[in-house]
């Protein structure tokens, strides 16, 4: 299908940034960190000026794409990138219902995300085009696979040079479909953490538009736009249920932010505004925000040297632990965290039930949901449970290896199949 670009309205609905923490405010620029207090900034909207003019209406008649919710995205005028990103498909997985024991569940597939298979091409389609408003000429991050993949996609349409900082033992596959697109791909010997603190030095020193460090406030905002289309795919109501996977813990907070911003402004559906019970996952390899959901603190303890094979989700101390678990205990719900062996389960029962090839992460993901509902924290009638899947298996295939049935070897003729088919039977 092709879209256009939805122009964002004249004058812009977003009033500046203001601080999480002491409410200080500042005016939009590429900061992320308070003066006063040192608390992460965050977009404020004129929500009065934007429920004058959105409406169910309005949004279902604009492009297929994430851009019909323009109003509660930060950018000035229209996206220069991403114009095609987003309305990725619910899908209705009964056959996956019927195996885990409850009545209704659907699953957010991002893994058929455009254009490089992951909710990343949401975040990166608002920061790049940000870096553009403020006229930044160089973008980069720092990655565990999936948002290098995105940024250098949407730097080269944008035409934009991207430097992409990564741990250096990251999958093959993530590093090939990065450098593919011409960016400049930098190995740092070190962990995610070390490598986002050089990057918060880097973008000091050089002025780069860094999407997750000085652009944060901005990028962070795309994550919103999964949250909406999951309440407009649903009829314009909130599940009873969603599972998300938390890596920094910016997507479960922004999944909140949505759906709370769609019923302040009225626009779900009359009884669409259940208590959405938000629950996260991570790999037991590196929790650190399910550990404090688990053992009821609000402070984070980082994990130093994550284990896991869900490497897309390995971020030892996350910039939002705090706000994740918020969210998480505010909603009523609750979080799990799978071993390597039942990630490994859940990928390949999500692939056998509705033919969808998740990552790592999505295997945490599901992983984590069927936890849950063995602990009773999501009921088997409750409603739509929606379960998040973020990546597409075929950037991280090596945790398969040797995990799945080998082919059958034959000769060339239908008698060596006869009796192929004679000792199955």
């Amino acid at each position: 299908m092709t879209t256009a670009p939805v122009p964002s309205p004249r004058p812009s609905t977003v009033t500046g940034l203001i601080c999480r923490e002491c409410g200080s405010t500042y005016p939009k620029a590429p900061i992320h960190v308070c003066e006063m207090c040192f608390g992460p900034l965050e977009i404020a909207y004129d929500y009065a000026a934007i429920g004058k003019v959105l409406t169910r209406a309005l949004i279902e008649s604009r492009p297929y794409n994430m851009w019909r919710y323009a109003e509660l995205l930060p950018l000035d005028g229209p996206p220069v990138v991403g114009t095609q990103t987003g309305m990725t498909p619910l899908v209705k997985a009964d056959r996956l219902a019927k195996r885990l024991g409850v009545r209704e569940v659907w699953i957010k597939n991002d893994s058929v995300s455009h254009p490089t298979l992951s909710f990343k091409d949401r975040v990166v389609s608002v920061a790049v085009s940000k870096a553009i408003e403020f006229g930044i000429g160089t973008v980069a991050c720092a990655s565990t696979g999936n948002l290098a993949n995105a940024t250098a996609a949407q730097a080269a349409a944008a035409g934009l040079p991207a430097v992409i900082l990564i741990p250096f033992d990251l999958e093959p596959a993530k590093v090939l479909a990065t450098s593919v697109y011409g960016a400049r791909v930098v190995g740092v010997k070190g962990t995610y953490d070390d490598v986002n603190r050089l990057c918060s030095e880097i973008a000091g020193k050089y002025g780069w538009g860094f999407v997750n460090v000085n652009l944060r406030p901005f990028y962070a905002e795309g994550s919103k736009s999964f949250g909406y289309e999951i309440a407009e795919q649903l009829g314009w109501r909130t599940p009873a249920n969603i599972v998300v996977p938390m890596a920094g813990g910016s997507l479960v907070t922004k999944i909140g932010k949505a759906f709370g911003e769609l019923e302040k402004l009225g626009l779900l559906a009359a009884g669409g505004n259940r208590k959405t019970k938000i629950h996260g996952a991570q790999a037991a390899g590196c929790s650190p925000i399910v550990d404090m959901v688990l053992e009821n603190r609000d402070q984070v303890k980082p994990v130093k040297t994550p284990t896991s094979i869900a490497k897309s989700l390995a971020i030892g101390n996350p910039a939002d632990g705090f706000y994740a678990r918020s969210t998480i205990t505010g909603s009523g719900g609750h979080a799990g965290k799978p071993n390597d062996d039942e990630i490994v389960a859940a990928m390949r029962l999500l692939a056998e039930t509705e033919g969808i090839f998740t990552e790592t992460a999505g295997g945490v993901t599901l992983g984590a949901t069927i936890k849950l509902i063995q602990e009773g924290r999501i009921g088997k009638d409750e409603g739509p449970l929606v379960v998040c899947i973020t990546g597409n298996g075929m950037k991280t295939q090596d945790p398969l290896v040797g995990k799945l049935p080998a082919p059958e070897l034959i000769g060339p003729s239908l008698a060596d199949f006869d009796r192929l088919q004679t000792s199955v039977q």
